[in-house]
């Protein structure tokens, strides 16, 4: 009888990024959900240091339990192997050649730990993730990370590529921000002539970059909000490491320019990291010193920062899928999001820690600017040339205007997470849209898109 071979599926998740736990949810979303009848799924992790391992095909050791947030180094196999120079000991080789825990790629020695190698440190001098890294209790963490006992693992040097993704029929990444959204692996799998799920290099990096992404909508006589960039040269530190002097004015000329910029925005200011996501590194501010802080929080995460000038109005999403068949794109019915925890706004904990916060589907707005929301939606998606997924955030005023916020290329999938929750209030159940994904991808060229 002629069986016909399962669609070989890596969905890879947690990465460098501030947004490891983030991915490790939606990771462990995916997992569930994939029809296994169809196909053969393979979990693959990359730990906050870089090092890509197998990873427990669990989905429940993927979630938020009992407050503590998931990572790749808690799921990750005892021995999982993943290239050829990352091996246990006895393990054979081909050509009967036995296997020893001898040096990883770069010279870097194999060790019993659960990472092999550190990451470069960070702006601010913290390595990626390291907050997320720290036990339960420990200061500068949203929510303590899932720790496992000490364990062998199996892994990559960090930097090192998994000879297992040239096996794979298709890779369905789950990595979120800097590392895994922003156009870096995905030009790693087109040099592999691997196909990937979602978009491509220049509409992946664009679109994590909101200086970039604001720039291409405005350019498509899309509307978005006022804002300024602040890179590293525009705000030196100062030598004493004081944010003014004794008048108040600040203490370097380029400093006083974008302030002089950013004074036109008006008060409240949201400043963000401009190639961050989930809110981490984003603050809210009222004055001067609190825009001094907010930029300084900013930076841990990005030596470059948006700051975006407030604007008065609901919040709304609308999820996007690449059409069929060279088809435009399809859009969902839009939500409205609702904080109802107490945040001021829509944060990291709102997003994933508050019960309290949710979603209104449809959109608590008229009829008319629902429609209007879908095709903006639709136009900021092929403005960017993005493909597979993607959602929109807007934000809908009183007096009836419709901003765009930004784009997301990888949104968020955890089961917190509305983008399946607007696709089900569509009539497409997350495991049809998972198929559609996948499907879609398999029909692209492998390599340059």
């Amino acid at each position: 009888m002629n069986v016909q071979r399962k669609i070989k599926v890596a969905v890879v998740f947690g990465g460098r990024g501030p947004e490891h736990a983030v991915s490790c949810m939606g990771g462990g979303n995916m997992l569930g959900a994939i029809d296994r009848d169809r196909y053969e799924v393979i979990p693959v992790g990359i730990t906050r240091a870089g090092n890509w391992v197998l990873a427990a095909d669990e989905p429940g050791r993927l979630a938020i339990s009992g407050g503590q947030l998931p990572s790749v180094e808690a799921v990750a196999e005892p021995g999982g192997q993943v290239v050829p120079w990352a091996v246990q000991p006895s393990r054979p080789l081909a050509g009967g050649q036995a296997s020893h825990a001898g040096p990883l790629a770069g010279g870097q020695a194999g060790h019993a730990g659960p990472l092999a190698g550190q990451p470069p440190s960070a702006p601010g001098g913290s390595a990626p993730g390291e907050a997320a890294l720290r036990g339960p209790g420990e200061p500068g963490d949203a929510a303590p990370v899932a720790r496992q006992p000490s364990r062998p693992l199996a892994a990559s040097a960090p930097g090192q590529i998994p000879q297992l993704l040239g096996e794979v029929d298709v890779v369905l990444p789950i990595l979120h921000g800097p590392f895994g959204e922003d156009g870096t692996i995905q030009g790693l799998l087109e040099m592999a002539g691997v196909r990937y799920v979602g978009a491509g290099v220049l509409a992946s990096a664009v679109s994590m970059d909101k200086e970039y992404m604001k720039m291409i909508f405005k350019a498509h006589g899309l509307p978005v909000g006022p804002h300024v960039v602040v890179r590293a040269r525009d705000w030196p530190a100062n030598p004493d490491g004081g944010l003014a002097d004794p008048a108040g004015e600040p203490a370097h000329p380029e400093r006083k320019r974008v302030l002089d910029a950013i004074a036109e925005l008006g008060w409240p200011l949201f400043v963000k990291p401009a190639r961050g996501g989930s809110s981490i590194g984003t603050s809210k501010a009222s004055d001067m010193a609190g825009l001094h802080a907010a930029i300084e929080e900013a930076r841990r995460y990005d030596p470059k920062v948006i700051v975006e000038a407030a604007i008065d109005g609901v919040e709304v999403e609308c999820s996007v899928l690449e059409g069929l068949d060279g088809g435009p794109p399809d859009t969902s019915i839009p939500g409205q999001l609702l904080i109802e925890g107490g945040e001021e706004f829509w944060d990291f904990e709102a997003k994933y820690l508050d019960q309290a916060s949710g979603m209104a589907i449809p959109a608590l707005i008229p009829a008319k600017a629902i429609q209007e929301v879908r095709r903006l939606a639709a136009e900021a998606f092929d403005a960017v040339s993005c493909e597979g997924l993607a959602r929109v955030d807007f934000f809908y005023t009183p007096d009836g205007r419709i901003m765009i916020n930004e784009i997301n290329t990888i949104p968020g999938l955890s089961p917190a997470s509305y983008f399946q929750k607007m696709w089900e209030a569509s009539g497409l159940p997350f495991g049809q849209l998972i198929d559609r994904l996948l499907q879609t991808a398999l029909r692209k060229r492998p390599g340059l898109r």
